[in-house]
């Protein structure tokens, strides 16, 4: 895998739904195709945006091969696949057809809130055991427990098939040890939309990114602009989209950014439980900004 495929701008894609909470396949080819066609670098199906975790093994399989069959070799493809049982884990991999599918995202361990050792001892076996190149995902505020520095760039520096980690502790002091640190061919991608510019201003190579569902062109647009040095269009376009950004992770994600979608017509808003939709006061809020 070359990775220098998944530089730029992915985009953690929501798994649209009927009323009915079954998947609405329609409306899930019209948002991968309005993706691709906005010029982004990569799709990331199954992470936390997509609900993947209120999913049967089945509807999982059903996202991969559809997203692989839509978008027919035309960008990447990155599978989110994480878990708290690390063993459980390795097992999963013989659950999925790996053809199309570039690398995976997998999560940090939650809920145990593990040490350091125990997150560097389970990243170490996954990526002994994953068929394709790892990205680690550190998110603590989803996770219970923070990926030091120093984990990290170990097992940056020691595990050949770790490729990069999707940085969300909102920390750029971490962000620039990691990057200042890293291998050279080690990606650092900002998983936090709001805080991408900055993060690419100190070295990061990209975006895995939530309101590039909405806006893939004016996002990925961004990104781009800001690996070619070209920060004045950059910081335009991230200010064009920093309120509507705000704005859809005030009650969760993906509740915020599904009710955008509907508003842009791309799909429903309807999540699975426990999530709930978005209340009326933020689907004024989106409108407003909308409009802005």
């Amino acid at each position: 895998m070359n990775i220098q495929k998944l530089k730029g701008t992915g985009v953690a894609l929501v798994t649209p739904f009927h009323k009915d909470g079954s998947i609405d396949f329609k409306s899930f080819k019209k948002l991968v195709n309005r993706c691709v066609d906005g010029k982004v670098d990569y799709l990331v199906p199954l992470g936390t945006t997509g609900e993947s975790v209120t999913m049967t093994l089945h509807e999982r399989k059903a996202v991969v091969d559809f997203v692989v069959e839509v978008t027919n070799g035309r960008v990447p493809l990155v599978m989110g696949l994480g878990g708290n049982d690390t063993h459980g884990l390795l097992r999963s991999f013989a659950d999925y057809d790996f053809n199309g599918i570039s690398a995976v995202l997998s999560v940090s361990p939650y809920y145990n809130r593990p040490s350091q050792r125990g997150i560097y001892q389970h990243y170490k076996m996954v990526a002994q055991e994953c068929p394709v190149p790892v990205i680690m995902y550190n998110v603590p505020s989803r996770t219970g427990s923070n990926m030091d520095a120093q984990t990290i760039l170990e097992l940056a520096h020691e595990e050949k098939n770790i490729v990069g980690i999707k940085e969300a502790s909102g920390s750029l002091e971490k962000a620039m040890q990691v990057i200042k640190n890293r291998p050279k061919d080690f990606l650092v991608i900002s998983g936090d939309d709001a805080l991408t510019l900055p993060m690419l201003a100190c070295g990061a190579q990209g975006l895995i990114s939530v309101i590039a569902n909405a806006y893939p062109k004016d996002c990925s647009e961004m990104v781009r602009m800001a690996m070619e040095g070209n920060f004045d269009r950059s910081r335009k376009l991230h200010y064009k989209l920093l309120d509507i950004t705000n704005a859809i992770f005030i009650e969760g994600n993906p509740t915020g950014i599904k009710a955008l979608l509907q508003l842009l017509n791309v799909c429903q808003e309807h999540v699975r439980l426990p999530l709930t939709p978005a209340t009326k006061s933020l689907v004024t809020k989106l409108e407003v900004a909308i409009n802005a």
